[in-house]
Parts: C-alpha cells; sequence; structure tokens
C-alpha cells in the first residue's frame, strides 16, 4: 500500500489578526501622542521634527509595522518591529546618560512593538503558530533580559578592569583562582576552606535538610489526618512571614554564649559557654528554619496530586506499605523533591541576613560580595569574580536536578475519573515523621516566643525581662486626637511602603512566574532549555549584587529608575518568579497534557484553556507562588537595602537602622508586627485561593495501624 507523507500544518489564520494591528496603532500613537522622556516634554513626533534624528528610523520602523500587519505581511512585520525596538535602545544606549530618560512614549511603544513582533513570529508559524506562547516567551524573555541580564553583565564586565579602569583580563583569572576561594583546607588539617567550598558545603546541606524536612511535614499534614493538619500547616508557613535576620537573633538570645539556654546549661548541668552556633552549624539551622517551609509548600502540592488509585492498586496486588511508598509514591515524588532542592540550594547560597548575623569565621559567597561591594575595601572586580562563582554553583545544581528527574514521566491527574484513599504510611515511618515534625516545631516554637517576649521586655538581649510597652508605642504610636497625624510611630511610614510594594509584585510575580511554567512543560519550541535556565538565573545572583546592579545599570539614562517605586516593584518580582517557575514545573509535571489537548479539541483558545483547565488545578503552586513573593517582598534586605530611599523606605531597612543603632528591641518589637500582618494576609490569600479539588474520597480521619 502506497503512503504519502503529510506536510506539518503552518497557521494560516483565516480572518485578519486584529490584534496585531491593534497593538502596532498603539505604538504610533505612543510615538505621536505621548511624552518621550520621563521629565515630560514633546512626544517622540516633535522630537524628530525638532532634531532628534536617532528617532526618526523608530518612527519609521513603528508606521512600516502597522501598515504590514494591516496587508497581514507577517515577515515584514517582525522585522519592522524589531528593527525599531533594536535600533532605539542600541541608539539609547550607545549615547549613553547624556541622551533623556524613558518616559511613558517610549514604554508604551517599545513594548507594543515587541509583542506586534511576537506574534507576527506566530503567524509565520513559529510556536507551532500560537500567538499566546509567542508573547509570553517573547515579552517574559526581553524582561529578563533587560531587568537581570542587563544590570548584572555590568556588574560583571568589572571583572574584566583594573582598579584604573584599564581592560585587564588577566586579573579576572587570578580573582577566580585564588586560594581564598577554592582552598581546600579545612579537609586535609587545617582550620578554613575557601568561601566557595564553604558556601557549596552549606548550600548541600540546607538543600538536603531542608527537602527532608519539607516532605516529613507534608506527608504528615497529607497523610495523617484531618487532626493535626490546620496546626501544621500554621507552624510549617510561620517561618516564611519571618524577616530573615530575626530567626539568627532569637537563636543568638537562646544559644549564644550569654543566650538564656546557654546560661541555663551552665548552671544547672556545668556545661560550659562557647561559641559553637556562630558559624556553620548556627546558619544551617537558621537557614533550614526560613527554608524548610518552602519545600513543604512545593511537596504538599505535589502529595495531594498523586492519584490515590495508584497506590490502591498496588495494595490489591499485596504489596506493603512500606512498598507501596517505595514504588509508588517515592518515584512520583521526584519533580517536586529535585525542584524543593533547588530551591532550597539556590536560597542557602543566596541568603545574607542569617549568614551576617551567625557566620562568624565560616566565609560564604554572599557576604563576601557584599563587603567587597559596600565593605571599606570596595572592590568591584573582586565581588563580580566572587558573583560568577555563585552563578557556577547553581548552574551545577540545576544540570544534576535534570540529571536525577531524567525523562520518564510523573503524570498522576488526567481527565479520567479518579477514586481512592491515600495509601496509609507504614507505621515506622509515620511515627518518625511525627516524632521529627513535633520537635522541630517545638524548636521552632521556643524562637518565636523569645521574638514576641523581647518587644514586650526592656532588653531581652540584656537579660533585662521588665515589662514595657515603649518599644512598640515607638515605632507604631498613635494619635486618636490628630485625625491628620495619627499614626505617629516612626515605623508606619516604613509598613505602609512595604505593605504597597508587596502587594503590587506579589500577583505579578505569580503571573510571570506560572505563565513560564505553562510554556516550559506543554510547549516544544527552539531555545527551551534556554529559556527555562534564564528564568532561573536571577536566583543564582546574591541580592547584593542585584542591588548594587540595579544602582548601576538604572540610575542613569536611558532606562532612570531608581528613586521611585517602580525599581523595588521590579526588583521583587525578577528576584522571586524562580519560585513560580518552579512550583508551576512541579505542579504541572503532574497533569496529563491530554487535558490542554482535549481543552483545544473543543476549540478553546490557549488563554481559556489556560483560565478554565490549568490554573485551577494549579492552586497550591499560586500559592505557594503568592505566599513566597508576598513574604519576601516584605522581609527581602539585601536587594533592597541599596534602592530604598527617605520616600521609599521599607520595613527591613528600617529594622537593620535599628540593629545598627543598638535598638534590638524596637527591631524585634517591628518584627513581631511584621510577623503578625503577614500571617493575617497570608491566611486571607489561602482562603481567598482554595485548594485543588480533584473530586476524591476524603481521607479517612485516623490513622491504621499495623505494617
Amino acid at each position: 500500500m502506497e503512503t504519502t507523507a503529510v506536510a506539518p500544518a503552518v497557521f494560516a489564520p483565516a480572518q485578519r489578526d486584529r490584534a496585531t494591528v491593534y497593538v502596532t496603532a498603539a505604538a504610533v500613537v505612543a510615538l505621536v501622542a505621548l511624552p518621550w522622556a520621563m521629565t515630560g516634554g514633546p512626544s517622540a513626533l516633535m522630537r524628530a521634527a525638532g532634531g532628534a534624528r536617532d528617532l526618526w528610523p523608530l518612527l519609521a520602523g513603528a508606521v512600516a509595522a502597522l501598515v504590514f500587519a494591516w496587508r497581514e505581511w507577517d515577515r515584514a512585520t517582525a522585522i519592522a518591529a524589531a528593527f525599531g525596538v533594536v535600533w532605539t535602545l542600541g541608539a539609547a544606549l550607545a549615547v549613553g546618560h547624556t541622551g533623556p530618560s524613558f518616559g511613558w512614549g517610549a514604554a508604551i511603544a517599545l513594548s507594543a512593538l515587541t509583542v506586534a513582533f511576537a506574534r507576527a513570529l506566530a503567524r509565520r508559524g513559529v510556536f507551532a503558530g500560537d500567538p499566546t506562547v509567542s508573547t509570553i516567551v517573547v515579552v517574559i524573555a526581553a524582561l529578563l533580559v533587560i531587568f537581570i541580564f542587563y544590570p548584572v553583565a555590568k556588574v560583571l564586565l568589572a571583572a574584566l578592569f583594573d582598579a584604573d579602569g584599564r581592560f585587564a583580563p588577566q586579573l579576572a583569572a587570578q580573582r577566580l583562582l585564588t586560594e581564598d576561594i577554592w582552598g581546600l583546607g579545612c579537609f586535609g588539617g587545617g582550620t578554613r576552606c575557601g568561601v566557595a567550598i564553604n558556601s557549596a558545603m552549606l548550600a548541600a546541606l540546607v538543600g538536603l535538610l531542608s527537602t527532608l524536612l519539607g516532605l516529613v511535614f507534608a506527608l504528615v499534614v497529607q497523610r495523617g489526618g484531618r487532626r493535626y493538619a490546620g496546626m501544621l500547616k500554621l507552624m510549617s508557613i510561620l517561618p516564611i512571614v519571618t524577616p530573615p535576620f530575626v530567626i539568627a537573633l532569637a537563636l543568638v538570645v537562646l544559644f549564644g554564649r550569654t543566650g538564656l539556654v546557654t546560661g541555663w546549661l551552665e548552671a544547672c548541668c556545668g556545661i560550659p559557654r562557647s561559641r559553637w552556633l556562630y558559624g556553620l552549624p548556627g546558619v544551617a539551622i537558621a537557614q533550614l528554619i526560613t527554608f524548610s517551609p518552602i519545600a513543604f509548600m512545593i511537596l504538599y502540592g505535589a502529595l495531594s496530586a498523586i492519584s490515590p488509585a495508584l497506590e490502591e492498586a498496588a495494595q490489591t496486588l499485596r504489596a506493603s506499605r512500606a512498598r507501596v511508598f517505595r514504588t509508588v509514591t517515592w518515584p512520583l515524588l521526584r519533580p517536586a523533591l529535585a525542584n524543593a532542592f533547588l530551591l532550597g540550594f539556590v536560597e542557602s547560597l543566596a541568603d545574607f541576613g542569617n549568614p551576617i548575623v551567625l557566620a562568624g569565621n565560616y566565609d560564604v559567597l554572599s557576604t563576601k560580595i557584599f563587603f567587597a561591594v559596600a565593605g571599606a575595601q570596595h572592590d568591584p572586580g573582586r565581588a563580580a569574580a566572587l558573583a560568577a562563582v555563585l552563578l557556577g554553583l547553581t548552574l551545577l545544581a540545576f544540570y544534576l536536578q535534570q540529571r536525577w528527574i531524567g525523562r520518564l514521566s510523573y503524570v498522576t491527574v488526567t481527565g479520567k475519573g479518579d477514586g481512592g484513599l491515600p495509601g496509609k504510611l507504614p507505621k515506622p515511618l509515620w511515627n518518625a515523621c511525627f516524632t521529627i515534625a513535633c520537635a522541630w516545631i517545638a524548636f521552632t516554637l521556643a524562637c518565636y516566643v523569645i521574638i514576641f517576649i523581647g518587644g514586650f521586655v526592656k532588653d531581652i538581649g540584656r537579660g533585662d525581662m521588665t515589662m514595657t510597652f515603649r518599644h512598640f508605642l515607638a515605632g507604631f504610636g498613635i494619635a486618636f486626637d490628630n485625625p491628620a497625624g495619627m499614626f505617629t510611630g516612626s515605623a508606619w511610614d516604613s509598613l505602609f511602603n512595604t505593605m504597597l510594594v508587596a502587594a503590587i509584585s506579589a500577583p505579578l510575580t505569580a503571573a510571570v512566574g506560572l505563565l513560564s511554567a505553562y510554556v516550559i512543560t506543554r510547549h516544544r519550541f527552539v531555545g527551551r532549555r534556554a529559556f527555562e535556565f534564564l528564568t532561573m538565573v536571577s536566583f543564582a545572583i546574591p541580592g547584593t549584587v542585584i542591588g548594587v546592579s540595579y544602582i548601576v545599570a538604572f540610575n542613569v539614562a536611558p532606562l532612570e529608575l531608581t528613586g521611585g517605586m517602580a525599581i523595588l516593584v521590579l526588583c521583587f518580582v525578577f528576584r522571586n518568579m524562580p519560585v513560580g517557575v518552579r512550583a508551576g514545573i512541579a505542579a504541572l509535571a503532574q497533569i496529563d497534557k491530554t487535558l490542554d489537548e482535549a481543552s483545544s479539541t473543543l476549540r478553546a483558545s490557549t488563554v481559556r484553556t489556560l483560565r478554565e483547565v490549568i490554573l485551577p488545578l494549579l492552586r497550591p503552586a499560586i500559592l505557594a507562588t503568592l505566599v513566597f513573593s508576598f513574604t519576601h517582598a516584605m522581609t527581602a534586605v539585601s536587594a533592597v537595602i541599596f534602592l530604598a530611599t527617605a520616600k521609599y523606605n521599607l520595613a527591613t531597612v528600617y529594622v537593620i537602622n535599628r540593629v545598627e543603632a543598638g535598638e534590638y528591641p524596637l527591631a524585634i518589637a517591628y518584627s513581631a508586627v511584621l510577623i503578625l500582618v503577614m500571617l493575617v494576609v497570608l491566611l486571607a490569600m489561602q482562603r481567598l485561593i482554595g485548594e485543588t479539588k480533584l473530586g476524591r474520597r476524603p481521607a479517612a480521619p485516623a490513622i491504621v495501624t499495623g505494617n
């Protein structure tokens, strides 16, 4: 029988692509009617007519793109739109700080032309002819280049120049291959290892232990019955809402050389005081308290999505509970486990607040970079070299994660009916998980008791436990007799600014992260792996470097953003989006693609499929992203300490200033208020979003004992 090869389908719309016409028209209107510069003034057309000849190519490109889009000449539309954007950015960077800063006219015109370029590519058959996917990939990639790669590249280039500004590439090699970075002295009888070795060991330890702790909490909550779920969920997310250095301060108050527990052990048991807390043990404990909740939220969502029918089938074949867990449950958790470890590893590398308090002589990359930039040495070249090492460690972790997951399928949520009860844990495993969870919660509670008591006593750090409210009144005093200026406390302005920035950045972070995860997992296109890597790069760079790079890149034209709220929002969005990406990838790995295909078969658009099929199944990932992005915007230190201003001061900057001034009780009191505010917001988010409903029978209320 003779067969005939069928050519692949090419996107050929039956009607005019009105959306591309509209966006190119918006670009032309912005160039004609809106101010080009940030300071206001004439539009791009008026500037060009007044002698700004570098704007004529942009105007010509925008008008040509509009004409070509109207005539449906897709290749010409893409070329014209890309030419206008590339010419404008190249000309602005060539002029540098002597040119005008982009205003609303420039922002709208360049954004519209970028969208037009993406849609024209889709009409040419790229991205399988899907304009929504094309727009998501092109726009997010462009934003990542502008707000991650461009500023960081300007800082990294400093590694190739000496102190006098001369190009010296050999100096970069000298900075990268020093003993204090790669030394292995701690393994050969010496006292110290290099800063890269220290950071890698700390990150691997924290990544592994935080993943295991997150799995323990997820198993207890999801498989342990309703009796413990509420309390364990609350306690597991409590560290997320805590400023990073506060846990470190609580550990110092408890276990430092003059700590409460240290003093009690000396008086009761004769155990001498020591400085064991300062170094790897203290930093690891603080980071575990801080980062384990993220692993829990990822693993809880993945564990909830595992089909109980698979575990029941194994039990029907007379498999023991231990074998069901080992051969069914554990393999299906591999994507979530890998993502949880990767996030814990990268978060530990980038953490600044805990090491700055507890590291002591245990040097790590994040603090070394901070002191290279802001310390007395002020060596941007060394900071750039250390940042490159940090990026290399993250790339290695990303590669190993991909190797471990492999190319296997982990789908457990399909369009078919689903029934069954989740498999019970083996009794020894359940007992171990419950014991570990209770012990860790008790330890965490002790830290938080110290935090809340510290705000109500005169000076807990010096052992003065006299009750007082003066710390709260100093920060959050209210004058009810003066409605115009009733918020008299010194902390109110920073709290209001922080909540506003967090409220704006959190949904933007969730949208960018989850859309990125959707196109990565659901669509195949050239450069998909590179795009996935782009979405993770910002976590590889410590917040200190991000803050400094934003100052360097966005303090002058053409993208002059410093001093306003926009730069704070942008910093948080692109700093925190990897959590949304990894949480979305872990969740989508368990949702069968046939659900998308069924929606497409019913002629639903990609947007409608996202809204009505995918997003309802991604509620755990959405909640994890919103929680993480909101709380990190409320508690971030290193990235924004360079960006906050007197007008837009933030809570963590205020607390750091109080610590530097020696006002520890006021700093602790403010931290307690922050924790309470964020707890209320997080519970409201969880109530509003809810959980994924998969139509399964409820789990049994009690644990059945036995093997």
